[in-house]
């Protein structure tokens, strides 16, 4: 089924269109929560707290698939827009060749460098084994899993999100299937959820190349097109315009990276450990808001290039319905099941469990209001305004949640940590507002006479 980028976007087709996308974010969430399951039962917390020592450090290298894709979608978008299908599908070509290349390069060299990063994560004694085993085990599947990450973009942009969704839930099953056959069934433990890891991200980075390069297969809007040259140019302004989503992305990662800094301070594992399975629950409520984002990008970069302010706006007032209503009804789940949640994860140890459950109750109130923030971020990359995207997602993670981590235990004490958020995203909404009105003025101020 296609979802077209052009009309009229009401309620109902919105919703539509954005369903696939945030299903396929969410599947592809999953990850590190169904190895953080299998290795905390099966295996401890101390193989617990060293997954969720390197996920922050692996996706830094993940998320440069997820700026091409999410820059790169907007551009093809655009292309498209006014007109030019046969040079959209050059361009996607190229992009989708650079995340391989990127996602190569980088995977290696962080291979070689394991136990030194690990080092740094602060990783000793058993902990830094099972900390380097995870990491180049992940890291071998690197050139795939940047290639996932961009195409979850370019489905849209390919008005195919559906595929993604089918693709994500296939992903997902391989990923739950493998842990259980490797974790459980054969005992392998950390290595075991690795390998479950990387071979689905195999899956699902190769199997969209085979798809969008076979004339057979393909009945999308997009398409692989052989022999097609580099044009530095379009790489560059794919890679300016998704910078929002890589910062976004990364600042998520080095943020969580000081938090187990922190932690290790504050509670020692324990605290690593908990922090661990509360982002499993952020990484998926976050999936929501990401997903609606990937979707909405394209359609905003399409209508951008067609010259449609009024779809633009009608977006921009539908959307943030749509994301408070998601934010509020996100946050009491959270609220209600907090306990639950945690005692799935570690209830074999009283102590960690409420620890979990605390955090998780104080942090998850963030939801009320990050998803508008998180929007303004993507709504500007559709606008081809990078620049300014840039900033909001950059002041969001790495100035306002990065300075509170470090400033409120010294405030608060120990329990100031989980309360950074929600001080962070007060102050970004503040300046997302403030962002819109003033870099997108024809969104929220209409013209005289109109």
């Amino acid at each position: 089924m296609e979802i077209a980028l052009s009309g009229h976007y009401g309620y109902r087709r919105l919703l539509k269109s954005a369903l696939p996308s945030v299903a396929m974010v969410l599947i592809t969430s999953i990850y590190s929560m169904v190895d953080g399951f299998f290795v905390s039962r099966f295996t401890g917390k101390t193989g617990l707290a060293a997954i969720n020592l390197m996920w922050p450090a692996i996706m830094l290298l993940a998320a440069l698939g997820l700026m091409v894709g999410s820059g790169g979608a907007a551009l093809v978008a655009k292309i498209k827009g006014e007109g030019y299908v046969g040079k959209a599908n050059r361009v996607f070509t190229m992009l989708v060749r650079f995340t391989a290349v990127v996602g190569f390069l980088s995977g290696a060299l962080f291979g070689v460098f394991a136990p030194t990063i690990a080092r740094w994560l602060g990783a000793d004694g058993p902990m830094m084994h099972e900390c380097v085993v995870y990491s180049r085990i992940c890291m071998a599947g690197m050139p795939f899993f940047a290639m996932q990450m961009a195409f979850q973009s370019f489905y849209m942009a390919a008005e195919r999100p559906q595929l993604g969704t089918m693709m994500s839930v296939l992903c997902g099953v391989v990923n739950i299937a493998l842990d259980a056959l490797f974790v459980w069934g054969l005992g392998w433990g950390v290595a075991g959820a690795a390998w479950a890891t990387m071979l689905s991200q195999v899956v699902g980075g190769l199997f969209p190349v085979i798809y969008f390069g076979s004339s057979r297969l393909n009945r999308g809007t997009l398409s692989l097109v052989p022999g097609t040259k580099m044009l530095w140019p379009y790489v560059g302004k794919a890679c300016s315009n998704g910078l929002s989503e890589y910062v976004s992305s990364i600042s998520m990662s080095i943020v969580s990276i000081c938090y187990n800094l922190q932690l290790m301070h504050l509670y020692g594992e324990d605290g690593v450990a908990a922090y661990g399975i509360l982002m499993y629950i952020a990484f998926v409520y976050a999936a929501i808001f990401i997903g609606y984002n990937l979707a909405l990008t394209p359609i905003v970069g399409y209508h951008y290039g067609a010259r449609d302010v009024g779809e633009q706006r009608s977006l921009l007032r539908k959307s943030l319905v749509v994301i408070g209503v998601a934010g509020v009804a996100m946050t009491l789940v959270a609220e209600l099941f907090s306990a639950p949640l945690a005692h799935v994860f570690v209830g074999y140890d009283a102590d960690l469990t409420a620890l979990t459950t605390k955090a998780i109750r104080i942090y998850m109130l963030c939801f009320l209001i990050c998803g508008w923030s998180m929007f303004a971020s993507a709504l500007f990359t559709g606008l081809q305004n990078g620049v300014v995207s840039a900033v909001a997602a950059f002041a969001r993670s790495m100035v306002f949640e990065l300075g509170c981590v470090w400033l409120l235990p010294l405030l608060w004490g120990a329990d100031g940590i989980w309360w950074a958020v929600n001080v962070a995203e007060v102050l970004t909404l503040l300046l997302c507002a403030w962002l819109v009105w003033r870099y997108a003025p024809q969104l929220v101020r209409p013209r005289h006479g109109e």
